[in-house]
This record gives C-alpha cells, structure tokens and sequence, in this order.
C-alpha cells in the first residue's frame, strides 16, 4: 500500500539528513511539464529538476532506451572501452567544437576534473606556484569540496573551512576587476555563463569576448561551467556561443541525463593531455546504461529545430514576464535570463511567493533571496506558460497587495 504525503514526509524526517530544506510535497508520478504528489494533486513543474529535466517527467522514448540498454549491459568501468561511451564522446566534441570528454556521474564531479585539470596542464607548463583560478562573486560551481571552494558565495562556505587553497573571487559580469586581478600565480579562469544560483545573472553582451581575449594574452585556461546552461537551456547547445567565445574546458550536467546522474568535462587537446593514465578517473562515469540514455537525450536535444523552438518559447515565456515589470512596479524590478533560463527580480523576498504559486499548483524556486528562478523542462508550450503567468500575476497580487 502506497504511503501519504506525510507519512513519508515523517519517514523521511526520521530516516534522511536533514541538510535539504524540502517544500512538503512528495511526488509519486510525472508526466510532461506535471507531476502529482501523493493524494493526486496536479503540479505544472517549472523548476524541472533544476533545469535538469528537458524532456520532462519520464519521457516515454527515454524509457524505452534505458529498458533496451539495461536487458543488454549495465556497467563494466572505465577499464574497458564501450561503444556508447566513445560515440557520446563523439557527438559532444564535434558540437563543442572541444578535443576530448571525460564521463563522470555529476555537475560537482565533472568541475572537480576542471579544476584538477587545470592545475596539471600550468604544473606540467611551467612547474609549482602558478595554481591559482579566479571565479565570480555569486557563483555556484557545486557541493564538493574543491566546486565549494569554486564557489563565491562564503555563506556556503562557512563550517566547512578551510576551503582548498587557490582561489580568487571578482565581481561578475566586470572584465576591469578580473584583469587586476591576474598576477602571475594564477592559471586558469573559472565562470558560469549565466549565474543560476546567483540569480540568473546575464554578463554584459562585451563581457565573455574581454575574458576570452584576457586569457589568450595571460595564457591562461578558460573554464566555463555550463553544467545548467548546457544543451539548450539558453537557447544554444552551448551558452558560450551566445557570446561568441570558446572555452579550453566546459563542464556539463543536469540535461545531459535529464535526471540520470551523468556529468563530462570536455577540453581542448592542450589541457586535456595533462590528465594522463592514473591521475584522474572514476569507477561509475561512463557506464554503457548512463552512456547510451545520453546519446539520446544529447541528440534530440541538438536538433537545430528542437533548439529554435526553445527560443521562441524562451522569448515568449521572458515577455510575459516583462508585462508584469510594468504591472506591479513596487514589486517587480525586472525580468532577466536567456532562452528557457529566466528570472524576475523582486523588491521583496520572492519565497513568499513562490509559495503562493506552490499552493496554486505551479512549481517554481526562490533564489537569491530576491529572485523567482524559471527553469522548466524545454518541452513547455505557450498555453504552459499562459497559464503559470496567470497564476503568478496572482499571486504576486495576494502576497504584495498594491499600496492605497
């Protein structure tokens, strides 16, 4: 007999860390852009997993493929070659227009081998004391120790000090404060193209191009996180080509499994050469089951049609949002993001309101304390978005009444 909301909730409490503040829902079955919790309340998800589910909820084709492949082989390890791992291998290399991937089984993990690569590559260059990365205030590289230490927010870092050694932080979007701050200690430049976490933060348009040219000047690595602006969440297979810029080494995650835990770190021949045998590895990470579920995701996802139709309803869902900028003026500050990775600033805490839509049936987060945060599976229609507009001009209405 299948459990309620709150007896697993109170299962959970008793038998889960408690380290994951979680809204009191449990989700039972997916659909599309829906879900239904427990007692069959419907849900229209426009967190989709954390930009993680472009398909939706249980895609039928992506079923399929892991049935196929799980009658056939799971796991052998990296000691041995597979033939769905080379041939993802293949297809993300030629649309990054990057050498070489390595697999792995997350975002963290897959920055992890950034950063170790980074440091090889200058180490075998030119020796000891030149290790140093610059990462943006604000950002969000992930959860384990050496992405924490990445990450420029210190209210993460705090109980878990010291952090690993060798990082610097500078204001985003501001190329004069990153040039200062090269000094000869440093090797590499670690960014996200859109700060997610942060608050969906667009650089300025001139931003990634100063960057790119600071770091062919300096000789210096550029490492772009696209762990949530990979594979079509902004429009592009990759954010890095809204700028017109290309990175040494990209990271990706999150749509690359579509909930599956997959990760890669692609590279340039350079600084991919300086992980050679024995220096970096992982049992799981390119397993043929993950491999084979991500060459189809990966290939949908690439399809020039299935990318321009994210556009279109990437602009669509942002002009929406833009009406309500000038609908509740004390309220709204602004809409900003790129393509299906969308934000609306308030002047006021946006929890409350999302909570608000929460109770209405919408999914969405708070972020940044101030933040609404728009990351729904790239699937979603214009009567999708219709809709959860509607709601949120609601309930932005009952949780921050106009004033007189």
């Amino acid at each position: 007999m299948s459990l309620s909301t709150q007896e697993i909730i109170a299962l959970g409490k008793k038998s889960l860390l408690g380290n994951v503040n979680r809204q009191p829902i449990a989700f039972v079955r997916g659909d599309g852009l829906k879900l239904w919790d427990a007692e069959g309340k419907e849900y229209l998800d426009f967190v989709g997993g954390i930009a993680t589910c472009a398909f939706g909820h249980a895609p039928k084709f992506a079923a399929e493929v892991l049935a196929e492949q799980a009658g056939r082989l799971w796991h052998v390890s990296n000691l041995y070659w597979n033939e769905p791992m080379v041939r993802l291998a293949a297809l993300l290399t030629e649309a990054s227009g990057l050498d070489k991937a390595f697999f792995c089984n997350s975002g963290a993990e897959a920055n992890e081998a950034a950063i170790k690569m980074a440091r090889k590559f200058s180490y075998d260059a030119h020796g000891p004391g030149r290790h140093v990365i610059i990462a943006a205030e604000n950002s969000f590289h992930g959860r384990t120790m050496g992405a924490i230490s990445a990450t420029g927010q210190p209210n993460l870092h705090k109980g878990f000090e010291p952090m690993l050694p060798g990082f610097k932080f500078v204001p985003f979007g501001d190329a004069e404060a990153l040039a200062k701050a090269v000094d000869p200690t440093v090797c590499a430049v670690m960014l996200e193209p859109v700060q997610g976490e942060g608050g969906v933060l667009v650089p300025p348009a001139d931003y990634f191009p100063k960057v790119s040219a600071l770091c062919r000047e300096k000789g210096l690595l550029l490492i772009l996180d696209e762990v949530q602006t990979g594979l079509g969440r902004t429009g592009s297979d990759f954010a890095f080509k809204n700028f017109g810029v290309k990175p040494d080494i990209m990271t990706l995650g999150k749509a690359l499994g579509c909930g599956y835990p997959i990760g890669a770190t692609l590279a340039a021949e350079g600084p991919a050469g300086a992980l050679t045998p024995g220096s970096h590895s992982t049992t799981i990470g390119g397993a043929p089951l993950a491999m084979t579920l991500s060459l189809e995701l990966v290939s949908r996802i690439l399809d020039k049609d299935f990318l321009a139709a994210t556009r279109q309803i990437g602009q669509y869902f942002q002009d929406g949002l833009q009406t309500l900028v000038g609908r509740f003026p004390e309220t709204v500050v602004a809409a900003r993001g790129a393509g299906l990775m969308l934000g609306l600033v308030l002047s006021k805490p946006a929890g409350p309101v999302a909570e608000a839509l929460r109770v209405k049936g919408f999914l969405v987060n708070a972020t940044a304390g101030t933040v609404l945060r728009f990351v729904p599976p790239l699937i979603v229609d214009n009567k999708e978005v219709d809709l959860l507009l509607q709601g949120l001009s609601q309930s932005l209405q009952e949780v921050y009444p106009p004033e007189g």
